[in-house]
């Protein structure tokens, strides 16, 4: 994922509710959101150059999503995959802070990274890219009740397109009980952020420009897919993905319902 939204606890009829883009390039072939064959009891989409994935959900639950933390003068080729750090955890029974904290110990392997996983009860956050450049290897830590923003940096670091869409959900979560149209349509902004305004991530003006938008549209890379996730306190998780193509059109609309099993 590229842009992440989250409300932790603010809606007593939904502890959690995820907003999510995956921005990639679009000649990278991957699967759009299913039930996996080689593991029933995880819900994600997956990349299939690498194996892993960029977000999912559990039968049981647990919830994983990660983004890539921008920062590509210390980019390594010989890296090992993130993606799977995501899978890792949908697999596991460890509890949230748990597997982080494992996570760290060997997080200097990864290229940057931020993770967010939920085990069902707990919602706990890594990087393993400090905030303060004497900091590299940072803890994890739960995350407190809220709505939160995580694009291709820290959490709630405060872009525009984190700023702007945590606002938003905000208003839709104030309406009433959310629901997918809403959230999806949160996530189709596509106006690019003030010059001013934008971050210095070290890939130059205009490319910080072209992806400052929530939905990023236009070349060879963009947003492939937009997610709703919706935990309720009844046990019951709403999932919906929307794909899209290349020229930023709808192509594909998923939706899964199940109830979590004990």
């Amino acid at each position: 994922m590229c842009l992440i939204y989250l409300a932790h606890r603010v809606d007593p009829r939904f502890p959690l509710v995820v907003a999510a883009n995956r921005d990639e390039f679009h000649g990278r072939e991957t699967q759009p959101a299913h039930w996996w064959d080689d593991d029933a009891g995880i819900l994600a989409g997956r990349d299939l150059r690498a194996g892993g994935t960029w977000m999912g959900i559990s039968r049981a639950g647990r919830f994983a999503a990660l983004t890539n933390y921008r920062d590509p003068l210390k980019h390594r080729d010989d890296a090992r995959s993130r993606g799977f750090l995501v899978s890792a955890f949908l697999k596991s029974t460890a509890n949230a802070m748990s597997y982080l904290q494992q996570v760290a110990l060997d997080a200097q392997r990864y290229n940057g990274f931020s993770l967010l996983v939920h085990d069902g009860a707990s919602l706990a956050f890594y990087s393993n890219r400090a905030a303060h450049e004497d900091n590299v290897h940072d803890a994890p830590s739960r995350v407190s009740p809220g709505v939160h923003g995580l694009s291709n940096h820290l959490l709630d670091t405060p872009w525009p397109k984190v700023e702007e869409g945590k606002l938003d959900m905000l208003t839709i979560l104030s309406r009433g009980a959310p629901s997918p149209a809403p959230l999806l349509g949160l996530l189709d902004q596509r106006h690019s952020a003030d010059d001013a305004r934008l971050p210095n991530t070290g890939v130059g003006r205009v490319r910080e420009r072209e992806l400052s938008p929530r939905f990023i549209h236009g070349g060879e890379y963009g947003t492939r897919s937009s997610t709703v996730i919706m935990f309720g306190t009844d046990g019951n998780v709403l999932f919906r993905e929307r794909s899209f193509d290349a020229c930023g059109e709808v192509h594909g609309d998923e939706v899964h319902a199940f109830s979590i099993e004990a």
